[in-house]
């Protein structure tokens, strides 16, 4: 308890501010420390549900204002004062509306009636005053038969200061309207900070104490009672709270309660909402802090009206055992199975059985199981005959609390049968095994067979069991082939009749194959996306079914680009990995730099198109792949030079000239050209090294380049000089 109150008074470290002016509430408010409100919305956020104190939220909820209703009329008490307007009605054989405004000193000036003193009379009161000083002009006001008649009613009603002080968020000043209550004033000082009392809200009128206001009357019985009308200069006082006592456990809300001084055990209980549906209400146990330790109270239901509560208490209300007087349960092969009371229907197991409907076909009625608790709450198990039970040739048995009877089924005591079908059928699954089930029923239950199925060819594959065998067998299964009536899903051996764990399968179909989609563009007549004709088609026959090639075609140049299949995906991702561990890179570093650089998952197939397409067939005229890609490009009269020279550029083709011409060309090698390992890669994918390597028209040189290496520094040198000296002065005493 000591350390929630601490943490509540750490929280409510305010220092008094300057008066500042409220713009929300037109007009003075004494503020404390800015962010106040903001850290302690912040703080009861993080506080769980239970710790909570009831009621402090009640004010600082964004959807309850408390704002006064200023579109009623005006209650006949209420009471009059400087500043409120008064509307005065004349009807009947005179007609007359008049608004006046009570003047500081509590009068109204009527035109040849004069003043009339209304501040400090309710309304009532006041439209009395006024209607015998208006009986002056119209006399039949007061007749027994009037014709004229009067009302007055208020206007705009005039502002009131009150004075919120104590154990509020917000203390100071405020400007409300005159209709407002207590309830609006904490409202709109943000209401109680942590220790601020919700049952002790005192009211004090020129001195004196007007009124004391119980919040828990109003939160818990909507009885707002005591919440008066304030006045003008009326203080409210909020004190800090007396008693906080805890509620835990088994009931309806768990929270902090205040309480006051004469309040009992019981009202506690009451106020957090009573004992849940759960809870063991017989006793509970309550926690208090003695002068130097804790101790505990077991408290009876008699004690709960008369054992007074103290600051800082926890009562622990605990729930009933999960555990019944009067219950068994049966279970297995009945047909309604579950848990029942025993009383004067049920008594003996015979009992059991006839409530529960009796058992069902798949009963194994020669043993059933009775488990039994013992004293010592250890179980036992008692087997009996049910047919023999029930017909009487055995005793029947007498029920005890938390029996538990079973009822097996002969279905369980087997193994659970199932059947498998696989290949080219839609659903490939394993199904439950039913008797009489022939090879057509499972093709069905799988959905039927999928385009590429074969008719002509299904195998079944059927265990092989023998329980009396002592050696092992070399055959472990036995096959039978089947094939299906054309048109009809109907089995050639109508006979077959399928056993448990057979597995089939639907062979594919050798004639079926899918669209393998090869595309060719560039200088073709007809580019596009082409299926092939043969599983062996070949870059001449796609070449001649696009048309032939076109006047502008460089077929010197034709390039192919062939997916990777996965097997060949992951072995370029296994060289990238050796190749890092010889480099002693980091292995997923380098692996992933490359896959973000370059897409693995293709790569140029290096092709000669004129060989293939003067020797269809032939070794160049390679076969065609799902994906592929052949390209044809236009004549490039341009050779691109880059890496390891002075000004990589592109040089027009010469015929004839050498790899060094265009070396000087883009301006010679650079100071770190590895000069005896340049490469030229064609247009077509093919690569050549060194520098006779023949030049070609649209191909690019490129030369490597050594790493540069940065220059040693005075520490290294200095360095170096000291391990060599090191060393030599090793090797003069081992000469020594």
């Amino acid at each position: 308890m000591q350390r929630l109150r601490d943490q509540y008074m750490g929280q409510e470290a305010i220092s008094t501010g300057a008066l500042k002016s409220n713009n929300s509430l037109d007009g003075d408010v004494l503020r404390g420390e800015a962010g106040f409100e903001e850290a302690a919305t912040a703080t009861e956020g993080a506080v769980e549900p239970g710790e909570r104190i009831y009621g402090q939220n009640l004010f600082s909820s964004q959807n309850l204002t408390f704002a006064p209703n200023m579109n009623m009329p005006t209650p006949a008490n209420y009471v009059l004062g400087a500043g409120d307007q008064i509307i005065i009605d004349v009807w009947g054989d005179s007609e007359l509306n008049v608004q006046y405004t009570i003047a500081p000193d509590g009068h109204i000036t009527v035109p040849g009636i004069g003043r009339i003193q209304l501040s400090g009379m309710n309304v009532k009161q006041a439209e009395s005053r006024i209607r015998t000083q208006f009986s002056t002009i119209y006399s039949d006001l007061d007749s027994s038969e009037p014709h004229t008649f009067l009302a007055i009613s208020v206007g705009n009603v005039r502002t009131i200061k009150v004075n919120v002080m104590g154990e509020v968020r917000t203390p100071g000043t405020y400007t409300l309207s005159s209709f407002s209550s207590a309830f609006h004033a904490m409202y709109a000082a943000g209401g109680t900070t942590r220790i601020g009392s919700l049952r002790n809200i005192r009211i004090f009128r020129a001195g004196r104490q007007a009124a004391e206001i119980d919040l828990y009357e109003y939160l818990m019985k909507g009885n707002s009672m005591s919440d008066i009308t304030l006045q003008d200069g009326d203080i409210v006082m909020v004190e800090p709270f007396g008693i906080l006592a805890q509620a835990t456990g088994e009931v309806r809300r768990p929270m902090w309660y205040e309480m006051k001084p004469d309040e009992t055990l019981e009202d506690l209980i009451r106020y957090s909402g009573g004992f849940s549906g759960n809870a063991y209400s017989a006793s509970l146990t309550l926690l208090r802090s003695g002068e130097e330790e804790m101790e505990a109270y077991t408290l009876s239901q008699p004690e709960y009206s008369t054992f007074q509560i103290k600051d800082g208490d926890r009562v622990e209300v605990n729930n009933i055992l999960d555990e019944y007087a009067n219950m068994v349960e049966i279970t297995g092969s009945v047909y309604r199975p579950g848990r029942y009371a025993i009383g004067d229907k049920i008594i003996t197991v015979r009992d059991l059985l006839e409530v529960a409907l009796g058992t069902t076909g798949d009963a194994y009625l020669q043993r059933a199981l009775l488990y039994r608790e013992n004293d010592d709450l250890t179980r036992s198990m008692e087997s009996f005959n049910v047919s023999d039970l029930m017909s009487g040739r055995i005793n029947d048995i007498t029920l005890k609390k938390n029996d538990l009877l079973h009822i097996p089924s002969v279905l369980s005591l087997d193994d659970r049968f199932t059947v498998y079908i696989g290949g080219e059928v839609r659903k490939p699954d394993s199904y439950p095994y039913a008797d009489n089930m022939r090879l057509e029923d499972i093709i069905l239950q799988a959905g039927g067979i999928t385009e590429a199925a074969s008719t002509a060819r299904i195998d079944v594959y059927r265990r092989i069991k023998d329980p009396a065998s002592t050696e092992l067998d070399v055959q472990t299964s036995r096959v039978e082939t089947f094939s299906l009536l054309e048109g009809e899903l109907v089995s050639s051996n109508p006979d077959f009749r399928l056993e448990p764990f057979d597995q089939i399968i639907v062979r594919r179909s050798p004639a079926y194959e899918i669209q393998q989609m090869v595309t060719i563009e560039g200088e073709v007549l007809f580019e596009g996306d082409y299926a092939k004709i043969s599983k062996d088609e070949r870059l001449s026959s796609l070449v001649n079914r696009a048309g032939g090639l076109t006047q502008y075609a460089y077929i010197k140049g034709a390039r192919l680009s062939r997916r990777l299949t996965a097997d060949e995906l992951e072995k370029v991702k296994e060289s990238l990995r050796i190749k890092a561990q010889v480099d002693q890179l980091d292995t997923d570093s380098l692996l992933q730099q490359q896959l973000e650089a370059v897409d693995l998952s293709t790569q140029y197939v290096a092709i000669d198109l004129e060989k293939a397409l003067k020797n269809p067939g032939g070794q160049e005229d390679i076969i065609l792949r799902e994906g592929d890609v052949l390209t044809i490009p236009e004549y490039n009269e341009l050779v691109k030079i880059s890496g390891g020279v002075l000004y990589p550029n592109l040089v027009t083709y010469r015929k004839h000239k050498k790899l060094g011409y265009y070396i000087d060309q883009a301006g010679g090698y650079s100071r770190l050209a590895l000069k005896s390992k340049p490469f030229v890669v064609y247009m077509n994918g093919e690569v050549a090294s060194g520098r006779w390597a023949k030049i070609e028209p649209g191909c690019e040189i490129i030369v490597p380049e050594r790493p540069e290496r940065e220059p040693m520094s005075l520490q290294g040198i200095l360095s170096l000089g000291t391990s060599i000296a090191s060393i030599a002065l090793l090797i003069s005493n081992l000469v020594r």
